[in-house]
């Protein structure tokens, strides 16, 4: 076992010496941010979901969060939608993994059936709004090619500039352009480009608050989507950190008992 991590650790080293300087330094802003971020545990949170046509016409969906950090790989995440009627019990389980395919699950009680989303499928929209599967799960490092792009005042803010290319050959997206703030590494705003290279969607972040000081979190994240007009936005509030959640919260059958 010393064998493979000291082996481990020598191509590692041996990687990052063979990227280029831009690579290299957009590897480090990503590395740091997820550093800082590590070692939450677990949280809860509401939200409201808001999606917007093209015509400006509104309608508002009632959801539950939960999300368990994993100690060797991504966060697994449940989220269940309470309210409108039509959407009621439906759930979302995803295990998100460090390399390779994540794991998706969605519950339609409707159908009364769990069904599991194909890695060919993730860049479809998540019941309906401007999210894609594959924009769900926690953004691991290992997932993406990186290259710095230099920095940028962002509305006031002195943010790094990324690129970074999704190592996926099924992802929805030839690439992203990532603005963090230079101060704290929180992500402010990503842009999605789709699989022809053209802007496809614009995210950003505000209302930043810290919680057990040292985890910032978004009260408000907008996708707006270029190409169709269309936009979601996401209302974030009531977190609660360490609730004492655990891998059984989040198994399959979680999907259908959860409530």
């Amino acid at each position: 076992m010393k064998v493979f991590w000291i082996l481990s650790g020598l191509m590692a080293a041996t990687m990052a010496f063979a990227l280029t300087p831009e690579a290299r330094r957009g590897l480090e802003i990503a590395r740091e941010a997820d550093t800082r971020d590590l070692g939450f545990g677990d949280f809860t949170a509401d939200m409201e979901m808001i999606l917007t046509n093209r015509q400006g016409k509104s309608s508002t969906r009632i959801l539950r969060n939960r999300t368990l950090e994993q100690e060797n790989d991504g966060d697994k995440l449940l989220v269940l939608f309470d309210n409108p009627r039509d959407v009621k019990g439906t759930a979302f389980l995803a295990f998100t993994h460090r390399q390779g395919p994540d794991d998706q699950w969605l519950y339609l009680p409707s159908l009364k059936r769990v069904k599991r989303i194909s890695s060919g499928n993730k860049s479809g929209p998540f019941m309906g709004s401007e999210f894609a599967y594959e924009d769900l799960t926690s953004q691991e490092v290992d997932k993406y090619r990186y290259r710095f792009l230099g920095t940028e005042n962002l509305n006031g803010i002195e943010a790094f500039k990324l690129e970074r290319r999704p190592v996926d050959p099924k992802s929805g997206y030839t690439r992203q352009l990532v603005w963090y703030d230079q101060k704290e590494y929180r992500i402010y705003k990503i842009e999605f480009y789709d699989r022809k290279d053209a802007l496809l969607k614009t995210l950003t972040y505000e209302g930043y608050q810290q919680y057990l000081g040292k985890y910032w979190r978004a009260d408000r994240m907008f996708m707006q989507n270029h190409q169709t007009g269309k936009s979601t936005e996401l209302r974030w509030k009531k977190y609660d950190f360490r609730t004492g959640l655990s891998d059984r919260n989040f198994d399959r059958n979680a999907l259908k008992r959860a409530r």
